[in-house]
C-alpha cells in the first residue's frame, strides 16, 4: 500500500512542472523570470512615485519661498536650478515679463519632463510583459495539448488516466502568462496615471513660480540668497 501512494503522480503545480514537456518547461521559466522582473519593476517604480509625490508637494510649497532651491532636493532642487540658470543667463536683456516668464517656465518644464522620463524607464517591459504573457502562456498550452493527443494515438486508450497529466501541465503554463500579465498591466496603468497626476500638478507649481519670478523687479534673489542682482535699464 505505501509503495502504491509513493508512486502515485504528483499532481501539485511544481509536479506538474517538473513532469512538463522541455518546451513547455521552457515557456514557464520564461513566465516565471518575466513575473519575478515584473515585480521587481513594480516595487521600485512604487517607490519611486512615493518620492516623487513628495517632490512635488516641495514644488508646490516652494511657490511661496520661491526661489531657495539649495535648500530643496529631488525634483523640486532640479526643476529651481533649472530656472535660476535660465533666469542668470538673461541677466540684463531688455525683455517684457511675458517672455522672461515664457523662457522661465520652458526651461522648468524641459528639467520636469527630463526627469520624469526617467521614471518611465521599465515602464515600456512592463507593457510587453502584459500584452505577450497570455499569448506564450497558451503556446505552452497548445504543446501540451498537442502532446496528450500524441499520447492518446501511443497507447491507444482514451481515459482520464492518460489525458489528464498532459492537459494540467498544459494549463499550468495559460495559468503563470496570466499570473505574469495581470500585474504587469494594472501596474502599468496606475503607474501612468501616476505620473500624469505628477506632471500635471508639477506644471502648476511651475507656471506660478514663473509669475512670481518675473515679477521680482528691480530686484532678484537667486540661489535662496538675499543678494539683489540688477538687470539693466528695465529695472
Amino acid at each position: 500500500m505505501e509503495q502504491i501512494i509513493q508512486a502515485a503522480p504528483d499532481f501539485s503545480v511544481y509536479g506538474l512542472m517538473m513532469h512538463a514537456d522541455p518546451v513547455v518547461k521552457g515557456v514557464l521559466i520564461i513566465l516565471v523570470l518575466a513575473s519575478i522582473a515584473c515585480w521587481a519593476v513594480i516595487l521600485e517604480k512604487a517607490i519611486r512615485l512615493i518620492r516623487l509625490s513628495q517632490d512635488v508637494r516641495r514644488l508646490r510649497e516652494a511657490e511661496t519661498k520661491a526661489f531657495a532651491a539649495e535648500s530643496e532636493r529631488g525634483l523640486a532642487r532640479v526643476v529651481l536650478i533649472a530656472a535660476e540658470r535660465e533666469a542668470d543667463e538673461g541677466v540684463g536683456n531688455d525683455e517684457p515679463r511675458s517672455e522672461e516668464r515664457a523662457r522661465l517656465e520652458r526651461a522648468m518644464r524641459s528639467a520636469l519632463k527630463t526627469e520624469l522620463q526617467r521614471l518611465e524607464v521599465g515602464l515600456p517591459f512592463l507593457a510587453t510583459v502584459g500584452s505577450t504573457s497570455p499569448f506564450i502562456g497558451l503556446f505552452g498550452t497548445v504543446w501540451g495539448i498537442v502532446n496528450s493527443f500524441t499520447a492518446i494515438a501511443q497507447q491507444k486508450d482514451t481515459s482520464l488516466a492518460v489525458v489528464a497529466p498532459g492537459i494540467a501541465e498544459a494549463l499550468v503554463a495559460t495559468a503563470l502568462g496570466l499570473a505574469a500579465a495581470i500585474p504587469a498591466v494594472v501596474a502599468y496603468n496606475q503607474i501612468a496615471v501616476s505620473l500624469g497626476r505628477a506632471s500635471a500638478r508639477a506644471s502648476t507649481s511651475i507656471t506660478e513660480i514663473a509669475k512670481q519670478w518675473a515679477r521680482l523687479h528691480p530686484e532678484r534673489v537667486v540661489r535662496g540668497t538675499a543678494e539683489p542682482i540688477r538687470a539693466g535699464k528695465r529695472y
